[in-house]
């Protein structure tokens, strides 16, 4: 009789433990779909952004400050870029007219 009456215990347990965990799930998706009005998703990465990486409204899009620090490395070596570019177009040029002399 014992056993039946733990068995019974476990099982009321085990319930509870369910409907509780079930409760939580319920509330967390409902503070998620509260809070989803503060997240965005990073234009370039796809990374979604909330309170711990800030993101900035560029336009009509949402920018990571991750993306924002690697465009805007991009863009102070914009003009090493250019150099290279010019040189390799200098040599091609140079290239071209020591193969075809007029």
């Amino acid at each position: 009789m014992k056993k039946g009456a733990e068995q019974e215990q476990d099982k009321a347990d085990k319930r509870k433990a369910v409907l509780e965990s079930i409760v939580e799930g319920r509330k967390m998706e409902a503070y998620a779909e509260h809070r989803t009005k503060e997240m965005h998703a990073c234009w370039f990465c796809g990374t979604i952004c909330y309170r711990k990486k800030p993101v900035k409204n560029i336009g009509s899009r949402w920018v990571c400050i991750d993306c924002l620090k690697e465009l805007k490395e991009a863009l102070e070596t914009l003009s090493q870029w250019e150099e290279s570019i010019a040189m390799q177009k200098e040599i091609v040029r140079q290239v071209d007219e020591g193969l075809n002399p007029q």
